[in-house]
C-alpha cells in the first residue's frame, strides 16, 4: 500500500540521474513527500533545468555521461545554494571528496534505498535555526568578518561573501559560540544532524571552503582556528 501524498510544501527538487528507473522512482519518492519535481539524465541539461526551476534540492549522479557530477556541481555553486546530494556508484573516499569539495552537501552511495535519502534530505531542511530569532536585526563582528546569521549574510571587509547553505551553517555553528572548541562530530550534529552516517572528514572539507571564501590562511588562522587533536574554534578576527 503506498503511503498518501503530502500537500504540496512549494519546495522543488532536481533529480539528475541517467538511470531512468531510479530517476522515476526518487520522483515519486520527492512528489509524496510535497516537492516539485524535475527530472534529467544529462548534465549540461541539469545545469539549465537548475537556472530555470531554481531548485531547494538537488539529487547529483556523480557518473553522468558527457558532463558529469562533479562539473556539474561546480557549475551550480556559481548561481545556486541548493542543498546538493552526490550520488555515487563507487565508495571509494577518493570519489566522495571530489563530490564535495565543488560544494556538495552529502553523499550517498548506490545502491541505496529511497527511504534513507528522503530521510537525509528532511534532515537537512530541519537544520537547527534556534538562535535565529533571538539575534534578529544584529550582526556579530570578528575583525573584518560580519555573520547576520538571522539574515543569513556574510561580510568581509564590507564585502558580501558568497557561501552555500553548508558553508553558511558550519560558519553560523562556529560563531554562535565562538569560545567552544568545536570536534567534527560536535559539528556534524549541529549542521547535518545527529543521525547523519557517513565520513567526517567532510567536515575539513566544508572548513578549507569557508578559509578560501574569508581569505583565510590555514597555517594562521583568523577566523576559523584549528586546535590540534580536538577540532575548530572560531577565531577574533585579529
Amino acid at each position: 500500500m503506498s503511503s498518501p501524498q503530502k500537500p504540496r510544501s512549494g519546495m522543488r527538487a532536481l533529480i539528475v540521474e541517467d538511470e531512468a528507473v531510479l530517476a522515476g522512482l526518487l520522483a515519486d519518492y520527492f512528489e509524496r513527500d510535497g516537492f516539485d519535481t524535475t527530472s534529467t539524465g544529462d548534465g549540461l541539461r541539469a545545469v539549465d533545468l537548475a537556472r530555470e526551476v531554481d531548485p531547494d534540492v538537488v539529487v547529483l549522479d556523480l557518473g553522468l555521461p558527457g558532463l558529469d557530477g562533479v562539473e556539474v556541481c561546480r557549475q551550480l555553486r556559481t548561481f545556486s545554494d541548493a542543498f546538493v546530494v552526490m550520488v555515487t556508484a563507487r565508495s571509494d573516499e577518493v570519489d566522495t571528496l571530489i563530490g564535495l569539495s565543488v560544494g556538495a552537501d552529502h553523499y550517498i552511495t548506490k545502491p541505496f534505498s529511497p527511504r534513507e535519502l528522503m530521510a537525509r534530505v528532511s534532515a537537512m531542511f530541519r537544520r537547527p535555526r534556534s538562535l535565529a530569532h533571538e539575534n534578529a536585526g544584529r550582526a556579530d563582528s570578528f575583525g573584518a568578518l560580519s555573520i547576520d546569521r538571522a539574515g543569513r549574510d556574510v561580510w568581509l571587509d564590507g564585502d558580501p561573501v558568497a557561501l552555500t547553505r553548508t558553508e553558511f551553517d558550519v560558519l553560523a555553528a562556529l560563531s554562535e559560540q565562538p569560545r567552544i572548541v568545536f570536534t567534527r562530530r560536535q559539528l556534524i550534529d549541529q549542521v547535518w544532524g545527529p543521525a547523519w552516517v557517513g565520513d567526517e572528514h567532510l567536515v575539513d572539507v566544508h572548513i578549507g571552503h569557508l578559509r578560501r571564501k574569508l581569505r583565510d590562511d590555514a597555517a594562521d588562522s583568523r577566523y576559523v582556528r584549528t586546535v590540534r587533536g580536538v577540532g575548530y574554534r572560531m577565531g577574533g578576527g585579529e
